[in-house]
């Protein structure tokens, strides 16, 4: 109990429970309407706190995106890099098998390969030859070609005489069967430069054909050429016997002068057609100078 003086008057005033529980009760509404006050002026807060809560989210889960990429580019480059030794062994395997096949294989094998194969090449070389034989040998029974080409008959013409060396030098080593080494291949030789000779002679011959003449030497030389298409072509015995008569003249006396060489198979062959038209022993023999046939 306590003392008052309240009002003038003294004396004891009894204890009041109630009014302080009231002003306890008035303090905390008063301190809790101040918090809900506070609370009022700051409403955005938890939504700032999503929002970093989010961005640490998506900037850990790129952090994450980034680190799987890397990781799957790494992995990628090492597979690269395993398959590329992986076949660079399996190369390196394959290839001291092939060495390993080559060093056991027999040298008689590799031996009799090589001997097959340069036997083809003669066989070619000689099939070269027997056609560069047989195109020679053509424009040397021909007379006609002779006149239309004399250089490749004069070996006074240096492609002419290079190309006969040539011809003999590969004439020589023509055998019936392949001779071996190595006389296989100097014959390849031989045959290769026969024919390099032969295009040669036959380029000059045609770029010259009948310049080196003079005007009367080319209109001899193109009055036999008619004479001898004559002799072929007529259908009248006496005139195919006086044509033949009159080129062989005409040819005699281009010889006898080294303006056109006649080669000895034109000249045979020459004489053989002429021989061809002359009559028989029971037919007459037509006037004129058909010599030819006297000496036949």
């Amino acid at each position: 109990m306590t003392r008052s003086t309240h009002g003038g008057h003294s004396g004891p005033v009894p204890w009041d429970g109630g009014g302080r529980a009231a002003r306890h009760a008035a303090l905390h509404e008063r301190r809790r309407a101040m918090r809900a006050h506070r609370g009022d002026r700051r409403p955005a807060r938890p939504l700032a706190r999503v929002a970093a809560g989010a961005g640490v989210l998506i900037l850990a889960g790129t952090v994450v995106v980034g680190v799987g990429v890397v990781i799957a580019v790494i992995a990628q480059v090492l597979l690269v890099l395993l398959v590329g030794m992986v076949a660079l062994g399996v190369h390196g395997l394959l290839r001291n098998a092939a060495r390993q096949r080559a060093a056991a294989a027999p040298p008689l094998a590799a031996g009799a390969g090589a001997a097959v194969t340069a036997e083809q090449a003669w066989r070619r070389a000689r099939a070269d030859f027997q056609r560069l034989r047989a195109e020679f040998l053509e424009h040397e029974t021909d007379p006609m070609a002779v006149l239309r080409r004399p250089a490749l008959s004069d070996v006074a013409v240096p492609s002419t005489a290079r190309f006969v060396d040539a011809f003999s030098a590969a004439q020589a080593l023509d055998t019936d069967g392949y001779p071996g080494e190595p006389y296989g291949a100097s014959y390849l030789r031989a045959v290769e430069a026969a024919r390099r000779a032969w295009r040669a002679a036959v380029e000059a011959a045609d770029r010259i054909r009948l310049s080196g003449l003079s005007p009367e030497e080319r209109r001899t030389v193109e009055r036999v050429v008619k004479l001898l298409t004559t002799a072929r072509d007529s259908d009248s015995e006496p005139e195919r016997l006086a044509a033949y008569a009159r080129a062989r003249s005409e040819l005699d006396r281009l010889d006898r002068a080294g303006i056109v060489h006649l080669p000895t198979p034109a000249r045979a062959q020459l004489d053989a057609r002429a021989r061809a038209s002359c009559p028989g022993p029971d037919q007459a023999v037509p006037r004129g100078p058909i010599r030819p046939c006297r000496g036949a």
